[in-house]
């Protein structure tokens, strides 16, 4: 079988796999090689080497720790922060963000990750707002400045943890990672590079982390994960006794802007969307409103 034979095989296999889980990659890469060794499609050491790294990828795809988590994460946070500034010219506004991020993390399914959450002011009056899976939340002026209460940056800083709590960011990572590091195993079949084990994959998965940039700032997650990530805020926000409606008064604020081009309007779902969204589960809160109690410190801090 000649080497352009099985380079063919190799992104085959690669190309089915982009479209499965990564469990799912891993296994069809290993029973793939198997059977086309032992038919003799490829050479016999050729495809035990596809099968034990495809065995050894999918398991690096599943065991991702807390703190591989925070890792990846700040390393993306870093390149963000290659497009935005950071704002810090009222640590008492950044202070109170903070204290409502505690508020609602510590009250939520997953309180404490490697090296805890915190929010960080952008200097951008673009209206926008990033999480990262390392527990970093970047808002901007202009998002801050559209709010009109605390519950509604509440709802805000909730979506972004809820991003995080439900793993999006990585979950993206390992999809694109996985694809990478099966085609760079059948580059190995060729003998190009034979003998690859998963630390040097590691390399290769960390080149998704500017895919991930691209995602956050570019692209945007899914519309499902949009949506998921408004469901589970609202639910965030009413553990931490906020009133859940902040987020679709946040919506309705950014509503008012949609025409503006960029920031949220570039990478989420309309409001529109996502109100019609959180309406169907807003009311299964049963959290007395209020608001009212917290009106004058979001006032005397953010105005």
């Amino acid at each position: 079988m000649n080497k352009k034979t099985i380079f063919l095989f190799a992104v085959l296999i690669a190309i089915t796999c982009a479209f499965l889980s990564c469990a799912a990659m891993a296994r069809i890469a290993d029973v793939s090689a198997q059977v086309a060794g032992a038919v003799g499609l490829i050479d016999p050491n050729v495809a035990n080497a596809i099968s034990q790294s495809a065995r050894a990828i999918g398991t690096a795809a599943e065991e991702i720790t807390p703190e591989q988590e925070y890792y990846i994460g700040r390393a993306v946070a870093a390149n963000i922060l290659t497009s935005y500034r950071l704002w810090d010219r009222d640590p008492a506004l950044t202070a109170y963000l903070n204290h409502i991020c505690m508020a609602i993390a510590i009250n939520s399914p997953r309180p404490d990750i490697f090296n805890g959450y915190r929010v960080a002011i952008l200097d951008s009056d673009e209206i926008n707002a990033f999480a990262t899976s390392g527990g970093h939340i970047l808002v901007t002026r202009g998002l801050i400045a559209a709010a009109n209460t605390e519950d509604a940056l509440a709802g805000v800083i909730a979506h972004e943890i809820a991003h995080i709590q439900l793993q999006h960011s990585i979950k993206s990572i390992k999809s694109s990672r996985i694809t990478q590091a099966i085609l760079v195993t059948g580059t190995a079949a060729v003998g190009v590079a034979a003998g690859m084990d998963v630390n040097q994959l590691t390399d290769v998965f960390n080149e998704s982390v500017g895919e991930i940039v691209l995602t956050l700032v570019n692209n945007g997650y899914s519309r499902d994960q949009e949506f998921e990530a408004d469901t589970t805020a609202m639910s965030l926000m009413a553990s931490a006794g906020y009133n859940p409606s902040g987020l679709l008064d946040m919506l309705g604020a950014l509503n008012a802007v949609s025409s503006v081009s960029g920031g949220f309007n570039r990478t989420h779902p309309t409001p529109d969307q996502r109100i019609t969204n959180a309406v169907k589960t807003v009311n299964t809160f049963d959290v007395p409103n209020t608001s009212f109690i917290r009106l004058a410190r979001f006032t005397a801090i953010t105005r």
